[in-house]
């Protein structure tokens, strides 16, 4: 059977593709980080459609588990994990920073740093040495440091400021290809959500629900 990979990334902005024996049949990106949830849905209707495949034809999905923001990364790890359940595909979490080294290594042979900013004058960073059989090899990370703690980067840095869905598909299909092992389904957030318990409704809402002041 043919091996059909749905790519899913919103690590960044939003990005979706399909990928199949080593060719890009269809992707959709945006660099907008504000709007995941309005796009990642069309996007994957887009992409399945100007490929012709029919959504239970695809086998695998491939999720970019991070780093990146809370709230937009979760869209679209869900996305890609409610694709999956419904068409019957193969979960296959990534760390989206391969997706950036990939599309280097595409143009370069210069060992690479990926970053992507944690505010707060910290950087999550992954070092690659070199890309073989087109899987690229991740020598650390990714970590989390401050800003000027990061180690020097042998050949050049690049931001995260994009993941192309259509670079983690290809990486994703080495990986099958080779046997390699994929990493936890476990997201990589730049930082914890700004979200705390409540410890119950406040006074105000208490004295609506009739409750005594």
């Amino acid at each position: 059977m043919t091996t059909i990979i749905l790519a899913i990334d919103t690590s960044a902005g939003t990005s979706v593709a399909l990928v199949s024996e080593g060719r890009v049949l269809a992707s959709r990106s945006t660099p907008d980080t504000m709007r995941h949830a309005e796009v990642v849905g069309p996007f994957i209707q887009e992409v399945l459609t100007e490929a012709g495949v029919k959504a239970e034809n695809v086998t695998h999905v491939a999720a970019g588990m991070g780093p990146g923001p809370f709230t937009g990364l979760r869209v679209g790890i869900a996305a890609a994990d409610a694709f999956a359940f419904g068409a019957g595909a193969i979960l296959l979490p990534m760390v989206s920073h391969d997706a950036v080294a990939a599309e280097h290594f595409a143009a370069s042979s210069q060992p690479v740093h990926v970053v992507t900013d944690a505010r707060r004058k910290e950087l999550f960073w992954s070092a690659y040495s070199q890309i073989t059989d087109g899987i690229p090899a991740r020598v650390e990370g990714p970590a989390l440091a401050k800003a000027d703690e990061v180690p020097q980067a042998e050949g050049i840095r690049l931001d995260a400021r994009e993941v192309h869905a259509e670079w983690l598909g290809l990486v994703a299909e080495a990986m099958l290809i080779q046997g390699k092992e994929f990493p936890p389904a476990t997201a990589v957030y730049l930082r914890s959500p700004d979200v705390t318990m409540s410890n119950g409704p406040k006074r105000v809402v208490q004295e609506m629900r009739g409750g005594q002041k």
